[in-house]
């Protein structure tokens, strides 16, 4: 046995629960694979397989444990820390590429073919993009048929089917029964709302310090587009085929956050789904970054004061870098405030919108196409804006998940009136890099000052080195010890209000 074998079978004799997702037990006998944590009885070494991914088990021709779920593990954390190629696709198959272009347009996102790109993958993870959309669309379907009341030519269709027929072959194929049989075993718990809603469970590892999140959020809530009181946050959605209302209510003493949605096309769902677990950062490994950033004598009080804290994303990476040049040498509020009149002035209203949400944030040509006068700015953050804009709407900038993160950088720093602040911040909470700090931070290096250590850039920047691959944690337990001292939760020095 290799030491790698013996390592996750001890995992799986323990039933460790922190190597949920990361990968998957396979037994020859039974022809199922569980999570680590499985209660079931643990298996003989001789009769067990890992894998890296849900859908190598079942290329491998596993079906899905009924007691355990392991497709339902939230995501592995690995690929959100890895900026490769295998990391990006596996981030774009998780926003729908695949299911919107095919293994070509995933292939051409990337810049690569689709031989090479199925290669690296296979590789890797075990299987091929492919097989990973097809495991995506079959994890949506069973959330679907467990947790609303959906008839079920809806579920397939929400879930990325393009007959019943085609839906109740995969159904069998990953799970071993029907989806009226899957439905009928569990049953929704009472998850269908009413009005068109959709109410889902999204399932995080623990711990999960919501009041951070939702604090951050609430701080920056902009009017139309969001708003936030009594531990709930909503907003509106932009996806492919239409709009989405969303309401996020986390629960973290039972590990997952109330979603309740309401989408103009139920293909939607899966991508808002995506999102929301990207804006909540529910993927994350709490324990893993907290083990590695409370070894450090500079933050261990800070991560023990706030177990699982999460760095909070966004649902979309021009709209957090245009609010990232709005808040520029600003407060918070005067942020809020920009953002405010530019939705009131370009974003586009909802056919049906619930009180204040009444408007999407305004897309990129819309920006680009505007003059900007009129709503407070400056000619020089005006230019700024138009210039992003610009470069985003012809594609010369991408600031999606799957975005090459260095070239990102480069092409943000190469237009006007962005720095390396906004361009570090970006790759934070619009590109998901856990390893980017916006080190010319000033409240940064306050905290630091705070906890002892000299206060300047110099020394923010060689601790942020024994912090790696964790900075923006590292950034998020700074900013929060800074609103404890009164000041708002996260940056107020470079760009305020993203």
């Amino acid at each position: 046995m290799t030491d790698t074998f013996q390592a996750r079978y001890q995992a799986i004799s323990s039933r460790d629960a922190r190597f949920d997702g990361r990968f998957y037990t396979a037994v020859a006998t039974t022809g199922i694979y569980c999570r680590p944590s499985c209660p079931a009885r643990t298996p003989k070494p001789e009769n067990v397989s890992f894998f890296t991914s849900a859908a190598a088990a079942q290329a491998a021709g596993y079906r899905a444990c009924k007691r355990c779920r392991p497709e339902a593990s939230p995501g592995s954390p690995d690929w959100d820390v890895r900026a490769d190629l295998v990391g990006r696709a596996l981030r774009l198959i998780a926003e729908g590429a695949v299911d919107e272009g095919g293994v070509g347009g995933l292939a051409r996102r990337l810049a690569v073919s689709e031989r090479h790109i199925h290669r690296l993958m296979t590789a890797e993870v075990g299987a091929g993009p492919l097989a990973l959309a097809r495991m995506r669309r079959a994890q949506t379907a069973r959330m679907l048929l467990e947790e609303t009341a959906l008839p079920v030519t809806d579920v397939a269709f929400a879930a990325g089917y393009a007959s019943v027929r085609q839906f109740n072959d995969s159904m069998r194929e990953a799970f071993g029964c029907t989806p009226s049989g899957m439905r009928r075993r569990g049953g929704p718990p009472g998850g269908a709302g009413g009005g068109g809603e959709i109410v889902l469970r999204l399932t995080h590892r623990r711990p999960y310090a919501a009041g951070p999140v939702l604090d951050f959020l609430a701080l920056r809530t902009v009017p139309g587009v969001e708003e936030s009181d009594a531990g709930t946050y909503r907003r509106t959605l932009r996806l492919p085929r239409g709009t989405a209302l969303v309401e996020l209510v986390p629960r973290p003493e039972d590990g997952w956050v109330t979603a309740r949605m309401r989408l103009d096309d139920l293909r939607d769902l899966a991508v808002a789904v995506q999102r929301c677990r990207r804006l909540l950062d529910l993927d994350a490994d709490p324990q893993g970054v907290d083990e590695a950033l409370g070894a450090d004598p500079l933050l261990a009080p800070l991560v023990a004061a706030r177990p699982g804290l999460r760095v909070p994303g966004h649902v979309d990476g021009f709209e957090l870098a245009v609010r990232a040049v709005l808040g520029q040498q600003v407060t918070v509020k005067g942020a809020r405030t920009l953002a405010g009149r530019l939705v009131e002035r370009l974003g586009k209203p909802l056919d049906a919108p619930a009180g204040t949400l009444t408007r999407l944030f305004p897309a990129a040509e819309a920006v680009a196409a505007d003059d900007l006068e009129g709503i407070g700015l400056t000619g020089a953050r005006a230019r700024a804006l138009r210039a992003l804009a610009g470069a985003v709407a012809d594609g010369r900038l991408v600031l999606d998940p799957g975005a090459d993160r260095e070239e990102a950088a480069r092409g943000l720093l190469a237009l006007p009136g962005v720095g390396p602040w906004t361009a570090s911040y970006v790759a934070m909470r619009a590109l998901g890099d856990p390893d980017a700090m916006p080190l010319g931070d000033l409240v940064l290096r306050k905290s630091l000052g705070a906890l002892g250590a000299p206060d300047t850039a110099a020394a923010l920047a060689a601790a942020a080195e024994r912090w790696r691959p964790w900075r923006a944690y590292a950034a998020g337990h700074l900013w929060a010890l800074a609103a404890d001292d009164g000041a708002p939760a996260g940056p107020r020095t470079g760009p305020a209000g993203g």
